[in-house]
């Protein structure tokens, strides 16, 4: 089942016996979890009814055990086991998957996608529990996610203020979530619209000076600010190390290349296929006017030849600063 799927039934008061929670994505995860430890179960009934174990430190037996045990002065218990891809023997409840105790409520957390399916646990499991998995977003589909989660707390958010914690925060979903309530509580009633400058003030990350702005600038050959950019870059190397920015060059002008063989361009379509936001397919478009398809793959040639050397392949001692330095202006005047 999706992770929609899941807290809807939850949300509607239905709750199977077994729960498996897997994934590299533990955001998700933990929310069913939250959910299901929160409602399930009054407040009065979580203190003989609620137990949490850790995988780490607990075993395939005493989870059986716990979980056989039968409710008190309540209509169900509630057993939570966190980490459960630390249990050692965790093959070992396929014998209670195949008989689980329908006043009992077993959630498996099991926060890791390596999942060997032909075992027999994971084939019971499929079986006998309501089963979510729960997969990290690719970099694309982040800025939509969170343009997602600040409408469900009906705050509206700017494309390119996504863009930017997107590529500041990464794709951990929890510490982007977190941000966002802390931003959302700052600003309070009076605002309904996140700002790029909003998250500049309030999270710390620049506006003008980010790999976003850097793209963009390399896009619409600006070179002035682009050299601004880079000398930015250049005096601040511990945020902004030259592997990842490279990366995003790359991950840009592979767009640009990409667009260029887009027979249907219209903006849905590009947007479709190059997995963007469609706010952000102009700036793929007018990049492409600017480098014509030749230039962008010797571009990619030396985004390819930039990385060895950040890497000190063949012995380069060149600063990130100046080898970005050097990067820039290449591309900018190949």
């Amino acid at each position: 089942m999706s992770y929609e799927q899941v807290m809807g039934e939850l949300k509607n008061g239905t709750f199977h016996p077994v729960y498996f929670l897997h994934g590299d994505e533990p955001y998700f995860i933990d929310l069913v979890t939250g959910y299901i430890t929160s409602h399930a179960l009054s407040e009065a009934e979580k203190g003989f009814n609620q137990t949490i174990l850790y995988g780490g430190d607990t075993g395939a037996q005493q989870v059986t055990e716990t979980a056989r045990r039968y409710p008190m002065m309540a209509a169900r218990q509630v057993v939570v086991v966190k980490e459960a891809q630390e249990m050692k023997d965790f093959g070992d409840l396929d014998v209670y998957m195949k008989n689980p105790l329908p006043s009992t409520l077993l959630v498996l957390n099991y926060k890791s996608a390596d999942l060997d399916k032909r075992k027999k646990i994971f084939k019971s499991l499929e079986k006998s529990a309501v089963t979510m998995e729960s997969k990290k977003l690719y970099d694309n589909r982040v800025p939509g996610w969170i343009t997602t989660f600040a409408s469900g707390r009906r705050f509206g958010i700017e494309p390119k203020a996504a863009a930017l914690l997107a590529e500041f925060l990464g794709s951990d979903l929890s510490r982007i979530a977190n941000e966002l309530e802390k931003l959302m509580i700052t600003l309070g009633d009076k605002v309904n619209t996140i700002t790029p400058a909003h998250v500049e003030e309030h999270i710390g990350i620049s506006k003008d000076y980010n790999q976003f702005e850097l793209t963009n600038a390399l896009g619409q050959k600006d070179v002035l600010k682009v050299n601004r950019i880079v000398r930015y870059f250049a005096d601040n190397p511990r945020d902004h190390h030259i592997t990842p920015t490279i990366a995003s060059i790359y991950y840009f002008f592979s767009k640009v290349l990409m667009y260029h063989y887009i027979t249907d361009r219209s903006r849905q379509n590009v947007a479709s296929v190059l997995k963007v936001i469609p706010y952000f397919v102009q700036e793929y478009a007018s990049a492409a006017r600017r480098y014509p398809a030749r230039k962008v793959v010797d571009i990619i040639s030396l985004l390819r030849e930039y990385d060895m050397r950040s890497k000190g392949y063949g012995g380069d001692t060149t600063s990130g600063g100046e080898l970005l330095r050097e990067l820039t202006f290449k591309i900018l005047h190949l």
